[in-house]
């Protein structure tokens, strides 16, 4: 079973060698680990663990707080690990196959954020679905958002949870994704979100890109 743990620390030596072995003596394989923020003398980390079986999830959460300093934000399921450069990967479907990119994106986007499902959807109040990822609802409730840039929100869906939201160019697309376990997304997984997609435009070039996303094509009436 592979678990995802948001971490705040004391940014000091010795810290994370004290969260990494508590989580080696819980039984706990350390499958990566991701920086999300360094400020004022703390440190965010994020752990993806595996366990063999089943374990005790609040056990672990109080071994890792009984530590000094420690406080676990979020213990969550997660689906897979993704490789040592999954970003790479993806671009490389999106330069492969260009008439694919949003697709692509939307399906790769619960496994580099360690979310349930993801959407793209085109227009605000009146948004039409453009394509959805496996475990997607099928009418999801999502938030009016056309967003200049990603921003999180609380989804209040068939199951509540945290979504993130960011356009995709100057397309009137909205991809939306969410997660119902685990705590809010991160101004750090926020930035790289955007990044990718911005990347995966910058791939496919001007023209490339406004095919790939419909560019120019204006929703229809709410």
């Amino acid at each position: 079973m592979l678990y995802r743990l948001r971490v705040s620390l004391p940014d000091r030596p010795g810290s994370l060698a004290r969260v990494t072995q508590l989580l080696g003596a819980a039984g706990a394989d350390v499958m990566q680990m991701t920086v999300l923020e360094q400020l004022g003398g703390r440190a965010v980390d994020e752990f993806t663990v595996s366990w063999a079986g089943e374990r005790d999830v609040a056990g672990l959460v109080a071994a890792l707080e009984r530590s000094a300093g420690v406080r676990v934000e979020g213990c969550w399921a997660a689906g897979e690990v993704p490789g040592s450069a999954p970003e790479l990967d993806v671009l490389g479907q999106v330069a492969r196959d260009p008439g694919r990119a949003v697709a692509t994106l939307v399906d790769a986007a619960p496994t580099l954020f360690h979310a349930d499902w993801a959407v793209a959807t085109r227009g605000g109040r009146g948004r039409q679905r453009v394509y959805a990822s496996w475990r997607a609802p099928q009418t999801p409730v999502l938030p009016a958002l056309t967003p200049m840039r990603p921003l999180g929100f609380a989804y209040e869906g068939e199951a509540t949870g945290h979504g993130a939201a960011a356009p995709i160019g100057a397309s009137w697309l909205t991809m939306y994704v969410v997660r119902h376990e685990g705590p809010a997304f991160h101004r750090t997984e926020l930035d790289r979100l955007g990044r990718i997609v911005d990347v995966a435009l910058g791939v496919l070039g001007e023209r490339g890109a406004a095919k790939a996303t419909g560019a120019g094509v204006r929703p229809g009436p709410a």
